[in-house]
């Protein structure tokens, strides 16, 4: 029953009825003569006890004797008093209540219920609640029924038969011909004795007695039902009764007796106060205020307001009074209220407010008159305030200029440490490099302070960040994360030979930053991702075997460029798949040159640490520690397969014999399961011979011993050949023409044509190791 503790607001849209007629024009003033009181009560305009006091028949009063009190009606509500400056009237109004009869053995129900649609109040919803009290009680109040013409008994059987359905949405239309739209709400909660009982506790948990809900605004029409599933059968000798209430909140206070006696019911013959908002019409302030001889707000410095109940009148800050009578808001004295309007000073009232001021030799401090000290010593204190202060800016300012300068110097330092200045001697004896040394500033700003929206990868060596430099080129920046002590003063160098490698497969080297402790490199940028995420993020996104064989061909050029081309030889040392970029025409580039080092010279210059990728690793290079180019052909060997069977080089969460993906793969062709492994994309009858081809290279490529595998060029020559044979499948019945694509010529069988292309004809496709 968890809903049933929460403020239950069902909306309804039903029609409205048509509005009654225009009211007539408003008095100006009251009559004179009329009567201002009732008793004890204070009766002000626009309310009166005649036709010619009140300022329209809406706000006429009756003040009747009822045995030897005298009280004041409106209508058939007991008025208890008015407040015009809030445009507030507090009224009584009955209580519901479910009670156990001993007599029969069934609950008695008293249902109330209130109308003042014809009065010009709504209640408040700001100052009301609907309060529930019993120990198993589950009341509603249903609001604004304007248009619902069930009769009574119906109308109380279907909210006996919706309490059991509160959550079924309700929508009901009945015969209205108005086109005024309206809501109807129905309101309620349940109220439990689930916790301790107190005097005074509050009722907003509901299990302590009693609970409470919020009404909407508006609402001038409400009839209280109780759920009978909900009632004191069980416990009448404890709690006989259940009630339910619309009342003023801050009038209510929780009393135990109201649950194990009827003294709640009984207090004020089953009544209890409610705050009711009053409007002069149902107009807003804009609309009253184009018929100047009704408009309401007749006195100087008054103002309209517009609330539920339509407009309202009240005077301006300043003033009080009646602002429905001529004059009536009259200005406050506020030099006479020093309570509410505090002045230690000389106060002097103005129109609408005042002003507090202290008199000659005295100053306000904190709102209190304090007496001028003018001594000798003031100026003293003053000069040793400045000069503190100057003090501190001085200290300040040598401490910034300090720390400035201390990091200048660790910047010198490590631009020096990274052969900075070997660097520039370099960069000025080549002329027209286009390589830049960036400021550490330069790239914060470019990477919006290396921001982690801007991170384009994380890897084994540090993290790649997207810039744009104020020139709007757009690059990525590599922050490395250590840096070999031995390559710190080549590093500048080695930085300048692999910035004028040019080639279009490979990713340019646009500069670094040589100013903090690990070297930045910059690279041009390359929009679309990593081969890795081509061929392993979306399984369902077709690649053709032409489309990977492309990549696998230009990846394989840009290694080949970089062993055999550059000067001196670079070896990659960490080639795989999230190392080849894609730019806009999914043109491989090669990339990452962190782990790169320069073709080592003698056997002292071999690096003593494994570096690379698990699943790429040179099983050779884990033993040698000797990073040589055969070492970048066993890890393309492994990219080969990834582009052939769209499966991870290495996977931790598969079982122990297939978590390498080469190792799955020699075992295969081993056992002549090739095709096992394979993508279904494009494993088909048309593509399985140079799929074998692919295949049999790779197997090359993984060759234990690095003696035994093809060099980067015979791999690249290869895949060329390879994509040659692909473009042209005619060529298979023209020798000629095989042996222009092959450069070589190609196996003639009996019959004098040309042989088919496959694994067994290696001699025309000239794939043998050349070893």
């Amino acid at each position: 029953m968890e809903f049933a503790r929460r403020l239950l607001l069902i909306p309804a849209a039903w029609l409205l009825a048509a509005a009654g007629a225009a009211a007539a024009d408003l008095p100006a003033a009251r009559s004179p003569g009329c009567a201002t009181r009732c008793g004890d009560i204070d009766v002000p305009y626009p309310f009166g006890l005649d036709p010619q006091c009140a300022i329209n028949d809406g706000f006429l009063l009756n003040c009747s004797t009822v045995g030897r009190a005298t009280k004041l009606f409106h209508g058939t509500l007991e008025v208890i008093r008015f407040s015009v400056p809030e445009g507030k009237a507090w009224l009584k109004t009955l209580m519901s209540s479910q009670c156990y009869d001993q007599a029969t053995g069934n609950m008695s129900y008293s249902n109330a219920w209130l109308n003042i649609s014809n009065l010009p109040y709504v209640l408040s919803a700001d100052d009301n609640k609907v309060i529930v009290l019993g120990c198993r009680s589950l009341a509603y109040m249903l609001s604004d029924t304007v248009c619902f013409s069930l009769r009574p008994n119906l109308l109380f059987d279907f909210f006996k038969f919706f309490s059991r359905l509160v959550y079924m949405h309700l929508d009901i239309y009945d015969s209205c011909t108005s086109a005024t739209h309206m809501h109807q709400y129905i309101i309620g909660c349940l109220s439990t004795c689930d916790e301790p009982l107190r005097n005074g506790s509050s009722c907003s948990s509901g299990n302590a007695g009693c609970c409470q809900a919020d009404l909407p605004r508006g609402v001038q029409y409400y009839q209280s039902f109780f759920n009978d599933l909900y009632n004191t059968s069980e416990i009448w000798n404890k709690t006989p009764c259940n009630y339910v209430t619309v009342m003023e909140s801050a009038a209510f206070n929780f009393s135990t007796t109201y649950l194990t006696s009827t003294v709640f019911y009984d207090t004020d013959d089953s009544r209890t106060p409610v705050v009711m908002e009053w409007g002069i019409t149902k107009d807003t302030c804009q609309q009253a205020g184009i018929n100047k001889t009704a408009y309401a707000c007749v006195s100087d410095h008054s103002d309209c307001v517009d609330n539920d109940a339509g407009y309202r009148c009240r005077c301006t800050k300043g003033f009080e009074g009646n602002p429905y009578i001529v004059g009536g808001c009259s200005d406050i004295n506020e030099c006479l209220d020093n309570a509410t309007y505090p002045c230690a000073g000389i106060c002097e009232n103005i129109p609408g407010s005042f002003t507090c001021a202290c008199p000659r030799g005295k100053s306000m401090v904190n709102g209190i008159c304090v007496k001028n000290q003018r001594s000798t010593w003031m100026a003293a204190v003053v000069g040793a305030s400045v000069g503190l202060v100057a003090l501190v800016i001085g200290i300040t300012c040598a401490y910034l200029i300090r720390e400035r300068r201390k990091l200048h110097r660790i910047k010198r330092r490590y631009f020096r440490q990274h052969g900075g200045l070997l660097l520039f001697e370099e960069m000025k004896s080549q002329q027209g490099v286009a390589f830049k040394i960036f400021s550490e500033e330069e790239l914060k700003q470019a990477t919006n302070n290396f921001d982690t929206q801007q991170v384009l990868g994380h890897g084994g060596q540090g993290t790649v960040y997207k810039g744009i430099l104020k020139s709007g080129i757009e690059i990525a920046v590599k922050r490395c994360m250590t840096i070999d002590e031995q390559q710190k003063k080549e590093f500048g160098k080695e930085m300048l030979i692999l910035s004028q490698i040019n080639h279009k497969n490979i990713v340019k080297l646009l500069g670094c930053c040589l100013e903090v402790e690990v070297p930045m490199l910059v690279y041009e940028f390359i929009p679309n991702g990593t081969l890795s995420e081509l061929i392993h993020r979306n399984h369902s996104g077709h690649i053709s075997l032409d489309t990977r064989l492309r990549i696998a061909y230009e990846s394989a050029e840009a290694l080949a460029y970089l062993h055999t081309c550059a000067s001196p030889p670079i070896l990659h040392g960490d080639v795989k798949s999230t190392n080849i970029l894609l730019d806009g025409d999914y043109t491989a580039k090669v990339s990452d040159f962190g782990a790169s080092i320069l073709a080592p010279n003698d056997k002292s210059q071999f690096v003593t640490v494994v570096q690379g990728t698990c699943g790429y690793l040179d099983p050779e290079y884990m033993q040698t520690y000797e990073l040589t180019d055969k070492s970048d052909v066993y890890s393309f060997g492994v990219v080969l397969l990834e582009l052939l069977t769209r499966k991870k080089a290495f996977n931790l969460e598969g079982p122990e014999h297939e978590r390498s993906l080469s190792m799955r793969f020699l075992y295969a062709m081993k056992e002549n399961g090739l095709e096992d492994i394979l993508d279904f994309q494009i494993k088909n009858i048309e593509n399985i011979e140079y799929l074998e081809e692919i295949a049999d290279l790779a197997r090359q490529c993984l060759e234990m011993s690095g003696m035994n595998r093809p060099s980067m060029k015979e791999v690249a020559d290869k895949l060329g050949r390879l994509r040659k044979i692909m473009q042209h499948p005619w060529a298979h019945e023209n020798p000629e023409e095989l042996d222009r694509l092959l450069g070589e010529p190609s196996t003639v069988n009996s019959t004098g044509t040309t042989g088919n292309f496959s694994i067994a004809k290696k001699a025309a496709m000239g794939l043998e190791s050349g070893r």
